[in-house]
């Protein structure tokens, strides 16, 4: 038996998935190769496409009103930037600076970041999550925030590596019936 096949072997007697042979992966772009700008309209198709991939639902309106939302208005302080690499989209990042609301003081907000599950683990979403801080920051803030579902431990573990951690606000909801 070849080394490969006693590893994948042993891995499904402790239950555990057999890693990929690396020669078979595609080449990944590196940090280098990945540039963060502002969404264009020809964007829009591959963030949906991302979006629907990780959600499993197709938002085609949802994602329309946010570009029209987003898209151009750096002015009042709202941002929606995505990552490249060449000419792929494989990530984004869209927020705002809001103030006042909840008793805040002002302070950049960040609704959604997402990154193509393929290129995961390339400091895309590090480098968005980077971009729009100091978007935020040149907008005289110090301090972001967001909000997610506590199921969601995949962005949860991404946001408390980034130096997130539980602020002054409790989410409270109740149905309407």
């Amino acid at each position: 038996m070849s080394r490969t096949t006693q590893t994948g072997v042993a891995a499904k007697r402790r239950n555990k998935p057999i890693p990929p042979d690396p020669a078979t992966l595609p080449a990944l772009p590196t940090r280098e190769a990945l540039s963060i700008r502002p969404v264009r309209l020809d964007d829009l198709n591959a963030v949906i496409e991302m979006d629907a991939l990780v959600t499993g639902i197709k938002k085609r309106d949802y994602w329309n009103s946010l570009y029209g939302r987003y898209a151009d208005a750096v002015a009042t302080g709202q941002h929606f930037l995505v990552a490249t690499s060449g000419s792929e989209v494989i990530g984004f990042v869209i927020g705002e600076v809001r103030d006042w609301e909840f008793g805040s003081p002002p302070c950049g907000w960040v609704f959604a970041i997402d990154v193509r599950p393929d290129a995961r683990l390339m400091g895309a979403a590090t480098q968005l999550l980077q971009a729009i801080s100091a978007c935020f920051k040149r907008a005289g803030v110090s301090k972001v925030r967001t909000l997610l579902s506590r199921e969601n431990t995949l962005i949860l573990s991404f946001f408390r590596s980034q130096g997130m951690m539980i602020g002054p606000f409790i989410p409270l909801e109740m149905d309407l019936g």
